[in-house]
């Protein structure tokens, strides 16, 4: 008999029901956790590619103003925009002010020509630096704008008159940023698909005046949404660079 009672305290209990509950309401907590900090993952992310994108982008541009004073300093004169948005070659003499705007001509300059969301890099030079030798009296005539605490456009590089090398620039570089406008590396022109990202417009139309912006996806904001990154080539730096190399006096 007391064997058997040893027996019976040694089997051990099936779990209760509320036992069972309770694991079960543990599980479902456990899962809703994870989903959260699964969910909070996935835009840090996605933020943190952004950041990267836009980096990659800052050094391309930069990297190829370095490259165009370079080529300047080369061949006495800056390079005319890529023949096509396949063809990254030096266009013939431009007829105007729209024909030097354009794509960079990545094969000329042994640059990049896709910024960090894979468009083509857009590049727009003063013909009269790019169709003949640049000399101190050559006059450039790409400005840049910024919008002022109120939105109205305010002038960074240049005026609404140019007449000399140091009031505005030679050259432009912009990215079109991740939204809107663009042209993909196998020449596919993308849309816009905004009727209020003035400054953007502007940049994509060109061919003289460029916007220069902190981004915004503000559509209420002066010149609406904006994530192009513009870059330009300053007069003053360029000369002092063809002037320390001989090839101006």
């Amino acid at each position: 008999m007391a064997t058997l009672i040893r027996l019976q305290c040694a089997v051990p209990r099936a779990p209760t029901l509320a036992a069972r509950g309770f694991t079960l309401i543990e599980l479902a907590i456990v899962m809703f956790i994870v989903a959260l900090m699964l969910g909070g993952m996935l835009l840090p992310l996605s933020a943190q590619q952004d950041v990267r994108a836009r980096q990659e982008t800052e050094k391309a541009l930069s990297d190829i103003r370095d490259a165009l004073t370079g080529f300047a300093v080369a061949n006495g004169r800056l390079p005319r925009p890529a023949a096509s948005p396949t063809n990254g070659a030096e266009a013939g003499i431009c007829a105007d002010d729209a024909a030097c705007n354009g794509f960079v001509p990545w094969a000329a300059l042994g640059s990049a020509k896709l910024d960090g969301w894979g468009k083509l890099i857009r590049y727009s030079v003063t013909p009269a630096f790019a169709n003949a030798t640049i000399t101190i009296s050559t006059v450039a005539n790409r400005t840049v704008q910024t919008r002022d605490t109120a939105g109205a456009p305010v002038y960074l590089v240049g005026s609404a008159s140019c007449t000399t090398p140091n009031h505005c620039a030679p050259a432009v570089v912009f990215s079109q940023g991740k939204h809107r406008w663009g042209t993909t590396d196998a020449g596919l022109a993308l849309t816009d698909g905004s009727s209020t990202n003035l400054d953007e417009d502007a940049n994509e139309a060109g061919p003289t005046n460029y916007f220069s912006r902190s981004p915004s996806e503000n559509t209420a904001t002066g010149g609406g949404e904006f994530d192009d990154i513009t870059l330009w080539l300053s007069g003053n730096t360029l000369f002092n660079r063809m002037v320390a190399a001989g090839r101006l006096p």
